[in-house]
């Protein structure tokens, strides 16, 4: 028989039709919406539109010093920001102020979770019995072959396991017992206890160091040992040692995390200063190119030698060049910024940004509205004075200070404790017992029955009279033989602990090797300073003296003239990017000694926030929609306590509030700010936003 099937062919199975079937498919198959309480965050959901390369009338900045940058990033970020994107791609691995409480509270691995092991425990159960058999043997039914009973049990108690490995307990337990059974001295009787056992290891599970390293390996009141405890699988011990190791290891990830943080703030903040200097210097040179264009179009209109087409044309090119980076400097391309481990842990200076994108990152790292029709304008200018380093000073700060050596130091920690208590599975198991008991038995529970005289009228009774009392004492004695498991657990905890010290001294390598290149690259940078200040001296002076002859048409090679602009404009953005480089530089070196957090006067701390911080809070959040409001206020410094390891370097000199370390100068300081001609167009006091000079820095006629 064939059967032959015609309609549409389809890459799905099959499935026969079926209303409730279809129903199913589209319920389970469809995406769907989570129902959160969480609306979306105020600041992002009120942001105006974002500035671009159209909005050339700005005339609003925001100054900010270095140190607002960093306490108004701090003081706004609950989540630590990095420049990657990994908020979106890898939430889960994105660094929080929550990290440590999460660590510490987790009901497994924390230190209460370590600690519960220890804690007290109350139980308590009840039963009752309605029993009618025929039985064969009498003798078995207490001497009937027709029983019938009544029988109740209930006990309660308390079991706890001390930190030497001992199982206490204490427990009342109580019978009631009603049958018909002939030899009974009463028809129905209670019968009622006090017991108090306890067990001690002597050998395996014995001892308060053990029990706080591995913690406890089964349950108090579990009886026999004639299991022994296993190993944890992995190694994984819960002891409290270990759990306070977990939480230390999460503070130095948290404290790598905000040096991270710190790190990129500073190094967007320099970004920023770069693309103000780097616009200020594309201005100047698409100025100077339009001057040269007019009066190249000046001698074309009026017939004389220099003004030929194709000068003219060759001078309107540059004009147009420069103006294609004016357009660039201000709004900039989404490249990579400098940010850590570009190239450098603490980061290699990019200088590629816009002004407009390297505001708007600077704005993400900072916590603020990532628009709100202003400029934020950095204000502090970057060092040039040379800072002398001493070697043996510094690589034994970073030796001792570098947060990653820290935290794998505690990792080694853990290795040689955990090796310490799988050493005690090597022992057997030998455990001391003890039991002891007061009974007591009587025709009722409590109370007086009135046909019943003596000690046996009611069982509370017979129990205080401490006439009968019993008690136990016993050894119990388990060894797996061969210890094969055992054996194996020490071998690899040994080559654990190998391992991860084996991993310290390299990190400690890499530490110096870090070190190393963050001294050379200060060197280079400082010297770079110096050489490109005097490149553009040079440079400076070359086009003023081809400038000046041209408009006094001493010459007429407008090559020369044009390639002078366009030189003063590379030495005057180069400088500014070498002085970038050695500021950067000199923080690379304090991230890679490991005193960057107490260079930026940041210390952290565990415990309760200071009352100043819910102070701050409700400040806030009075102000949380107008949040560049915050920045012109006067922060004091944060009431904050040092935590137990330094955070102070140990060479560092207490200085006063008003004294600056002495810092060597070098043999040709290039001029401040104020000794450029020019140069502070878009950083001096005269441009606050409102001067009509600033508006026109974008126009091209």
């Amino acid at each position: 028989m064939a059967v032959a099937y015609t309609g549409c062919s389809s890459t799905n199975s099959y499935v026969p039709f079926s209303p409730d079937l279809s129903d199913y498919q589209i319920a389970s198959t469809e995406i769907e919406e989570p129902l959160v309480d969480e609306g979306p965050d105020l600041d992002a959901s009120i942001t105006p539109a974002p500035l671009t390369v159209e909005d050339v009338d700005i005339a609003e900045f925001t100054d900010l010093t270095l140190e607002q940058t960093v306490k108004t990033a701090l003081s706004n970020s609950r989540v630590l920001r990095d420049l990657g994107g990994r908020v979106l791609d890898a939430p889960q691995v994105v660094a929080t102020t929550y990290d440590p409480a999460i660590t510490e509270t987790d009901p497994r691995f924390g230190v209460e979770g370590a600690l519960s092991a220890f804690d007290p425990n109350f139980y308590a159960n009840g039963f009752h019995q309605k029993n009618d058999r025929a039985v064969n043997n009498a003798v078995t039914a207490f001497g009937t072959q027709m029983l019938q009973q009544d029988a109740a049990f209930m006990q309660f108690g308390l079991d706890k396991r001390a930190v030497t490995g001992a199982e206490l307990g204490i427990r009342q337990i109580t019978g009631y017992d009603a049958n018909n059974a002939p030899g009974n001295r009463f028809p129905s009787a209670w019968d009622t206890r006090i017991e108090a056992n306890v067990r001690q290891p002597l050998l395996l599970g014995a001892g308060v160091e053990f029990n706080r390293i591995a913690g406890p390996q089964f349950p108090p009141g579990t009886g026999s040992t004639a299991t022994l405890p296993r190993l944890p699988y992995g190694s994984r011990f819960n002891g409290v040692m270990l759990a306070r190791i977990d939480e230390d290891v999460s503070l130095a990830d948290f404290e790598e995390s905000v040096i991270k943080f710190i790190s990129n703030v500073e190094n967007a903040y320099w970004d920023l200063y770069f693309s103000y200097r780097n616009l200020h210097s594309r201005i100047a040179a698409r100025d100077a190119a339009l001057e040269t264009w007019r009066r190249v179009k000046a001698l074309n209109l009026a017939g004389r030698v220099g003004g030929e087409e194709e000068n003219e044309a060759q001078a309107q090119e540059q004009y147009y060049r420069f103006e294609e980076a004016v357009q660039d400097a201000l709004s900039g391309r989404l490249v990579e910024g400098t940010r850590d481990n570009n190239g450098s842990r603490g980061g290699t200076f990019r200088g590629l940004e816009g002004i407009q994108v390297a505001e708007r990152r600077m704005r993400l790292l900072m916590g603020l509205p990532l628009s709100d029709g202003t400029l934020l304008r950095p204000i502090d200018e970057p060092p040039v004075a040379e800072v002398i380093f001493d070697w043996e000073t510094i690589k034994s700060e970073a030796l001792a200070r570098r947060v990653e050596l820290r935290r794998q130091r505690w990792q080694v920690k853990r290795r040689m404790l955990e090796l310490e208590a799988t050493n005690k599975f090597l022992l057997p198991r030998l455990d001391a017992l003890g039991t002891y008991r007061f009974r007591g038995f009587g025709k009722d529970l409590m109370g007086q029955h009135a046909g019943v005289n003596g000690q046996f009228n009611n069982a509370w009774g017979n129990l205080g009279s401490g006439d009968y009392q019993e008690w136990e004492l016993g050894m119990e004695f388990a060894v797996p033989l061969g210890h094969r498991r055992a054996n194996a657990a020490v071998k690899n905890a040994e080559l654990a602990l190998a391992r991860d010290r084996a991993i310290l001294h390299e990190q400690e390598r890499e530490v110096v090797h870090d070190l190393s290149n963050s001294v050379g690259e200060v060197k280079r940078s400082q010297a770079s300073v110096k050489t490109t200040f005097n490149r553009r001296l040079a440079a400076k002076r070359e086009f003023e003296v081809l400038q000046d002859k041209f408009e006094k048409e001493n010459i007429t090679d407008l090559d020369r003239v044009l390639d002078a602009q366009r030189r003063f404009a590379e030495a005057d953005s180069a400088h500014y990017k070498a002085r970038v480089e050695y500021a950067l530089g000199l923080k690379n070196l304090f991230y890679a000694e490991g005193t960057l957090l107490e260079h930026n006067q940041i210390y952290l701390s565990e415990g309760p926030w200071p009352q100043a911080a819910y102070c701050d809070a409700e400040e806030r959040l009075q102000s949380r929609i107008h949040n560049l409001e915050d920045l012109q206020k006067t922060y004091s410094d944060p009431v904050v306590s040092r935590g137990p390891y330094g955070q102070v370097s140990r060479f560092a000199e207490v200085l006063p509030e008003d004294c600056e370390p002495e810092i060597s100068e070098p043999v040709a300081v290039p001029p401040g700010p104020d000794d450029s001609e020019g140069a502070e167009v878009w950083f001096d006091d005269e441009f606050d936003g409102e001067s009509e000079d600033a508006v026109g820095l974008f126009d091209v006629n």
